[in-house]
């Protein structure tokens, strides 16, 4: 059964990531002479250029250069030139309630660009505004501008707006969801398991501690597989910079709920690595360990967190999951002192090499089949967009666009 979403969810639908420069698309300046009608042009035009040449030569980046300023990297800046006429938009990828999520390629493209494509997320800023979504729309942008470039993270490789939308131009993940895999297989093998649980672990290591965020959304329906058999992590839209505060925030999805969210007794990054070995039972299991019709049957089961291992289980498997699944948030695997590192170092990971891994040299035990780089077999046909949809009006411009600023 697919999780049902407590808050709203959105599907965002992405791909692969690097860099290319550390100079800023932003920080350039009209030449002399140069009136600002044709600066806006020429910049326009080499922004487009640099997202295909980006497109054509993504590799996995170090953590350093992850780190750079968002606004001093190519990818993850927020563009003030690009428009949404500057794409081709194809097909729907996933929508939202406020949001849409399309195959795009540039428009009227060269003839070496024309197979280079991207996914666009596109937010109306009046539905943002009415669904309060606005911190959390913020949220996610800021984060997917912190962490581009990761290998197991969708790229934002830019964000823009207009008076009406929000954009966020987006890695296309052509293999579609993991879930789909998980349910056509109903369970994945010990090995494939550890492949992506793994990849999985470079993740958090990486939101947790370089970046001080919690995601709180795991769940198979939030990963996605590439062209090339590896995870990419998409819907940033519960994600968090928390630190080492507490939020109180009500989100995620039921099955996947660490038991300190259901009692509301502040929560922090540690509900990640709780998530974390839920995906892992569900990997192996095929069904979360925790599940009723009622949500509330499901609640009370995770905050008295006894869970059930089949006879199959091997024991290194059972380990990790209970010790990541306690309920004691200071004795939970991956919050203890060490962090991530204590996680890595499970038995149940003792055929992984971590830097073989985060450089992408092993090879995925998924590869999708697929006719091309714009194949979207893997995604579902979604009605076109109604028409005779509320305006953003000049007052609600005037009292909430500032708030989109970093757009």
């Amino acid at each position: 059964m697919a999780a049902t979403a407590i808050s709203h969810l959105l599907p965002h639908i992405h791909r692969n990531g690097s860099l290319k420069s550390s100079s800023s698309p932003k920080d350039e300046k009209p030449r002399k002479g140069e009136d600002e009608e044709h600066f806006c042009t020429r910049r326009r035009e080499e922004e487009k250029r640099m997202l295909a040449d980006w497109e054509a030569g993504r590799r996995p980046l170090e953590p350093a250069e992850i780190a750079v300023d968002p606004s001093r990297k190519i990818v993850g800046h927020s563009s003030k030139h690009l428009r949404c006429e500057d794409f081709q938009l194809l097909k729907t990828l996933g929508t939202g309630t406020f949001a849409r999520v399309w195959l795009a390629r540039l428009a009227n493209p060269k003839q070496e660009d024309d197979s280079k494509v991207f996914a666009l997320k596109i937010l109306r800023k009046v539905d943002v505004i009415r669904l309060k979504q606005v911190e959390h729309v913020r949220n996610e942008r800021n984060v997917l501008a912190a962490v581009a470039g990761h290998p197991f993270i969708t790229t934002m490789v830019a964000s823009f707006q207009d008076r009406d939308s929000l954009y966020m131009l987006l890695d296309y993940c052509p293999g579609g969801e993991v879930f789909s895999y998980l349910r056509r297989a109903r369970r994945f093998n010990e090995e494939t398991s550890q492949f992506y649980a793994a990849e999985i672990v470079l993740i958090l290591e990486f939101l947790h501690e370089s970046q001080g965020v919690a995601y709180r959304d795991l769940k198979p329906e939030n990963i996605l597989i590439d062209g090339d058999g590896h995870l990419k992590l998409v819907d940033f839209g519960f994600a968090k910079k928390v630190d080492n505060q507490e939020t109180y925030t009500l989100c995620g999805t039921p099955e996947y709920l660490a038991p300190e969210v259901i009692r509301n007794t502040g929560h922090g990054r540690a509900v990640d690595w709780w998530a974390f070995g839920i995906l892992v039972y569900e990997f192996l299991v095929g069904q979360p360990p925790f599940w009723d019709q009622n949500p509330m049957k499901i609640y009370e089961q995770i905050v008295e967190g006894r869970i059930r291992y089949p006879s199959a289980m091997s024991q290194n498997a059972r380990d990790i999951i209970g010790r990541l699944c306690t309920v004691d948030v200071s004795k939970r695997l991956g919050q203890i002192q060490g962090g991530s590192k204590t996680v890595k170092a499970h038995p149940w990971f003792s055929r992984i090499n971590w830097d073989d891994l985060y450089h992408r040299r092993m090879k995925g035990p998924i590869i999708p089949h697929l006719r091309g780089p714009a194949d979207t077999r893997n995604f579902d046909d979604y009605d076109p967009e109604p028409e005779g949809r509320e305006p953003y009006t000049g007052q609600m411009f005037n009292k909430y666009d500032r708030s989109f600023e970093d757009f």
